[in-house]
């Protein structure tokens, strides 16, 4: 079975993904982190030596070998995934369970003002423009996040309640 997991940056992906793998016995992958082990380079790097049009090919291509694999799996994308490349249609056609993991522009930035330094798409800005950085981009994404099969509210739940809510709406 997979089981993707999408929404912005902070929204928990890696975080309720690796819970929700471990208490499934599924393998935990993160797009992201995946990327970056088969191109032996960080996201940032990419973005910086060879553009964010290559970045999002190399990331369409990798998506599509996760998605063949066949495995068990709980697959966290990256915020930008499903909005470039078709790969929203891919996850769809792969499998009836893409949750969106929801969470308020409000929460989302209390949640990364503290990680600023660690993101590399926020690291730039000052925290008083965060919320408006934040509430843009998700607005441009929403088109793509709301297409998801379930759409589950993380705001002010634990990991594993969000873990349980998810458990509950597989197919």
């Amino acid at each position: 079975m997979l089981i993707a997991l999408l929404g912005y940056m902070g929204s928990g992906k890696s975080v309720v993904g690796k819970a929700l793998a471990d208490s499934l016995n599924h393998r935990f992958l993160d797009l992201d982190s995946y990327i970056e082990e088969e191109m032996n380079s960080t996201i940032p790097e990419i973005f910086k030596e060879k553009g964010e049009l290559f970045f999002r090919k190399k990331e369409h291509e990798f998506l599509r070998k996760v998605l063949n694999s066949n495995q068990n799996t709980v697959l966290s994308t990256g915020g930008g995934t499903p909005c470039y490349s078709g790969n929203m249609e891919l996850l769809l056609q792969a499998t009836s369970n893409v949750f969106y993991l929801q969470m308020s522009v409000n929460g989302l930035t209390k949640r990364l003002a503290g990680e600023m330094g660690h993101r590399p798409l926020i690291s730039h800005l000052q925290e008083e423009e965060l919320a408006e950085y934040i509430g843009k981009h998700i607005f441009e994404r929403q088109a793509f996040y709301n297409r998801a099969t379930h759409t589950i509210k993380c705001e002010g739940k634990t990991v594993a309640e969000i873990v349980k809510m998810i458990t509950a709406e597989l197919v």
